[in-house]
């Protein structure tokens, strides 16, 4: 029979792109089994999805124990055990004064805080950040700023959006520079484009992501929360990739010190099943009514036991602990490699949320297709595609990150001789 690959090839549009033509049988801790018999460590973990790993027992026994009552039910028809459960449990996590709405995906879940925003401010412009991620639906990827690609022959997108730079420093010694020229930026905005009480919302990353695995300043979300307390803008907060564990805390915000009006969750939040969460002031969320919002699959029983069982095994298991310390070790280990290994430029990350920024693309493009043939899964982040990102699941071992280490060493070497 033919591969995986050659068979989808025949039905799907190419629109999809793809970082492998792996076809997987099986997921299991932080492998992959293959059609052809590979076993390959995944540090992809389905960009950022299976933060438990594949198929953790315990979330297999939650859907399956959910399966024998109901699969999908409709949550603007009637309530389910799974879903008001999910939802007391993330207000519980996030100061016992928000509220949740439910949906599929971080797109989703990021137009619908925007649309909350306008809804309550009545105000219609929005601020961004450049090299940001939100999705790639109409109004999220009208305020994605790290690739024109995902814009192209899709103009005019939603209005009223202003980009800003998000500060990136390489040093301490350049952090406050950064902010700096950020936070006039947004004053500059504000004196030239669009007056701050015409603003509903600005919607950053707490971490970039495809930015390029980024962490702000310290002081810059502060700085942020000042401005917009000051003029009452709506502070947003994409954690669809930074959140639930990934870096170290729940959410990664909580590193900061600032909280957001709304945040956005997803991806691993369902444990595998399409789940995201907005969860906001209640303050906020309570003024946004009836009629104002929906969707039909939002709060599925499945996603919802499975989320549930996913926050209940974070704390079990004490992965935050763990993703804190095997974090820690991943990057010691990865500035080892700076030290002694040519091309490398950065080492950066919070938990196990790590980037490592190479020279140029096309270096990044050849270590990840070694480290595949050596059976390590990797993906790549950064407006030029110059940074390998490090997704390992929360319960990671210090023995399979010295297993990617180990296979990183050979790839560099390899590449350095042709």
């Amino acid at each position: 029979m033919s591969s995986m690959y050659e068979r989808a090839k025949k039905v799907f549009s190419p629109v999809a792109a793809r970082a492998t033509t792996l076809g997987v049988v099986k997921s299991e801790g932080s492998y992959l089994y293959t059609e052809d018999g590979r076993k390959v460590l995944d540090f992809a973990s389905g960009v950022a999805v299976n933060n438990l790993g594949g198929r953790h027992p315990r979330i297999v026994k939650a859907i399956e124990d959910q399966l024998q009552t109901m699969i999908h039910v409709g949550h603007n028809v009637v309530y389910n055990e799974s879903y008001v459960a999910l939802a007391e449990k993330l207000v519980s996590l996030t100061g016992g004064d928000t509220m949740v709405y439910f949906s599929n995906s971080g797109a989703e879940a990021n137009e619908g805080a925007m649309k909350c925003a306008k809804y309550v401010t009545q105000r219609p412009g929005v601020i961004a950040f450049r090299n940001s991620f939100h999705g790639r639906t109409y109004a999220a990827m009208s305020i994605t700023g790290s690739s024109s690609a995902y814009r192209k022959n899709y103009e005019p997108l939603m209005p009223a959006v202003y980009f800003v730079d998000y500060p990136h420093a390489y040093t301490k010694e350049e952090e406050e520079a950064a902010v700096a020229r950020t936070m006039q930026e947004i004053t500059d905005v504000f004196e030239t484009q669009i007056e701050p009480t015409s603003v509903a919302c600005m919607i950053l990353e707490p971490v970039q992501g495809e930015g390029g695995y980024i962490v702000p300043p310290a002081g810059f979300l502060k700085k942020l929360r000042e401005v917009c307390d000051q003029y009452g803008i709506l502070l947003i907060f994409d954690e669809v990739q930074s959140g639930m564990g990934r870096t170290g805390t729940l959410y990664a915000h909580e590193q900061f010190g600032v909280r957001p009006d709304l945040m956005t969750s997803a991806k691993a939040l369902g444990g595998g099943i399409p789940l995201s969460a907005i969860i906001g002031k209640k303050e906020i969320m309570s003024q946004w009514l009836p009629g104002a919002h929906g969707g039909t699959f939002g709060g599925n029983p499945l996603a919802c036991a499975a989320a549930l069982e996913t926050l209940k095994v974070i704390e079990d298991e004490h992965l935050l602990d763990n993703c804190k310390q095997m974090g820690v070790y991943f990057k010691e280990q990865l500035m080892h490699l700076k030290e002694t290994k040519k091309g490398i430029v950065d080492v950066r990350g919070l938990g196990l949320m790590i980037g490592m920024e190479l020279e140029n693309g096309d270096l990044v493009k050849k270590i990840r297709m070694k480290a595949l043939e050596k059976n390590v899964l990797l993906l790549e982040c950064g407006r030029h595609h110059q940074v390998i990102r490090f997704i390992a699941p929360l319960n990671v071992s210090k023995a399979e990150i010295d297993e990617c280490i180990h296979v990183l060493d050979e790839c560099f070497d390899e590449v350095a001789y042709e």
